[in-house]
């Protein structure tokens, strides 16, 4: 072989040898950037090259993997009840991706979760189709109509717990949407669907029940009053207190009013001012007991951290900077106290327990798709919120406050009910209408099964028709009821 010809196939042999490293080491160490690339739509057709695994609520089946006849696009999400349940499901879309728990439990939906590897191994061995698992959830579809229809076209949102567990009876966010709208492959009308969702001023698209946060107006009394049995400033619910018939918030001139002027709250009990919810009672007690212990207290019922359900919630705030007439107003959920509605069905959920909270959770089990159980939930204690002595003094305010005062429109006739009003104020300088909000449990025996907070905005009413009493309250009753099987 002459030298030009040896140098030209040392030269192909150099380029051979460049071109087996570069492929190994696309093939090897960068493989998994590019197939987590955004822009590579083969994980998108994978994805929907097999049917997707459902979601269950008892024993029901909430979504569907339908055959498209297409040849990318093999498959495509289908719904059940669709804008009932679209807060626990999310949406899974060809185009605009997933959410709620079709992105939270997408590794055993899609099948791609590393628990599946020797299911999906085997089937690829057997020349099986592909197929992800299922996951069922916590719901109970009565208590979840329930929450539904209650809250029909008001906006707002609904949760239900059982205290005992932690299970997540119910998630309700309204107004709401239909998932199967815009879960294509971003065809015009796809696009169209979602972007109307996302322009609507009403934000349908927003899970009120997880992501958003109101102040809780005097649904958060009951976290002061719970902080001033647990410092021992007060011993008992009949215990009087210091408070003057106009109180002055500390360092300012401005007087803290209750919402009925004719109200006697000048040195009322614990209890009768959580039954007729005074502002002035509360307000003075969360400045005497100030922040930091307020704070403490608020913490150990949830607040300041996010809970993942395994969806993540928003992050319900308590502040710690506020001045002693911050602090006032903070003590009665108000000024920058902000809560969302999973937040206060877990102080509900708490005092229900006996002062025991445990994390709240919306999936029971995890599947392969031939029904074997690949997880089962284990239930986790957040911690003792409260003494069980504090809880039963609780308790036994909330009762009042169903039985004799501002909650009566939850009343179910042979069962122990308790529950707290609240009607909060926001906008600017409290020019906006105020929401409506209810907390609650229901008893059965000497069990209590389930846990509600609802919250509900809605601007088409007057302000004083905007009350818990009458807007929030008689929803609750009837997520208890769905769930007490009264």
């Amino acid at each position: 072989m002459n030298k030009p010809i040896r140098r030209v196939s040392v030269f192909c042999l150099v380029l051979i040898l460049a071109l087996l490293l570069r492929t190994n080491w696309v093939q090897g160490v960068e493989a998994t950037s590019y197939a987590d690339n955004p822009n590579n739509r083969r994980n998108v057709f994978d994805q929907y090259a097999y049917p997707r695994g459902n979601i269950f609520a008892g024993g029901q089946a909430l979504t569907s993997s339908d055959a498209t006849g297409g040849y990318l696009y093999k498959y495509k999400r289908g719904w059940t009840d669709g804008p009932m349940y679209a807060p626990v499901t999310g949406f899974s879309s060809q185009a605009f991706g997933n959410s709620g728990l079709d992105y939270a439990e997408n590794g055993i939906l899609a099948g791609t979760d590393d628990r599946l590897f020797f299911r999906n191994t085997l089937d690829a061995l057997t020349g099986k189709q592909k197929q992800g698992g299922d996951v069922v959830t916590t719901i109970d579809p009565k208590v979840q109509k329930a929450a539904y229809d209650g809250l029909g076209t008001k906006k707002g949102a609904a949760v239900a717990i059982d205290p005992r567990t932690g299970a997540i009876l119910a998630l309700v966010s309204t107004p709401s949407y239909d998932p199967a709208s815009f879960a294509g492959n971003s065809t015009s009308v796809d696009t169209k669907n979602r972007q109307n969702l996302l322009n609507d001023p009403n934000k349908p698209l927003l899970d009120r029940a997880l992501s958003e946060t109101y102040p809780p107006g005097s649904t958060f009394k009951l976290i002061t009053a719970a902080t001033a049995f647990e410092t021992g400033k007060y011993q008992s619910p009949d215990d009087q207190t210091d408070t003057p018939d106009h109180y002055i918030l500390p360092g300012t001139s401005t007087e803290l009013r209750n919402d009925n002027p004719q109200e006697q709250c000048g040195q009322a009990t614990l209890k009768y001012a959580l039954t007729i919810s005074c502002n002035t009672v509360y307000g003075k007690l969360g400045a005497d007991l100030g922040k930091e212990k307020l704070l403490a207290q608020a913490q150990k019922f949830g607040f300041n951290s996010t809970v993942d359900t395994p969806i993540r919630s928003a992050k319900s705030t308590f502040p710690s900077d506020s001045t002693p007439d911050g602090t006032a107003q903070d003590a009665i959920g108000q000024h920058n106290t902000a809560a969302t509605p999973l937040q206060m069905a877990m102080v509900a959920a708490a005092i229900a327990n006996n002062g025991k909270l445990m994390q709240p959770y919306l999936v029971d089990e995890e599947r392969s798709a031939t029904g074997t159980t690949i997880s089962k939930h284990t239930e986790h204690e957040m911690g003792q919120a409260i003494s069980p002595q504090t809880a039963q003094k609780l308790q036994q305010m909330m009762v009042d406050v169903v039985q004799n005062g501002t909650g009566k429109n939850a009343r179910i006739n042979g069962m122990e009910v308790g529950g707290k009003t609240g009607t909060a104020q926001h906008g600017q300088d409290n020019s906006g209408l105020p929401f409506a909000w209810f907390v609650s449990y229901a008893k059965v025996g000497d069990s209590a099964p389930v846990a509600v907070a609802v919250v509900v905005e809605d601007g088409a009413a007057q302000s004083n028709e905007i009350s818990g009493g009458s807007l929030a309250a008689p929803i609750a009753k009837s997520i208890m009821q769905a769930a007490t099987g009264q």
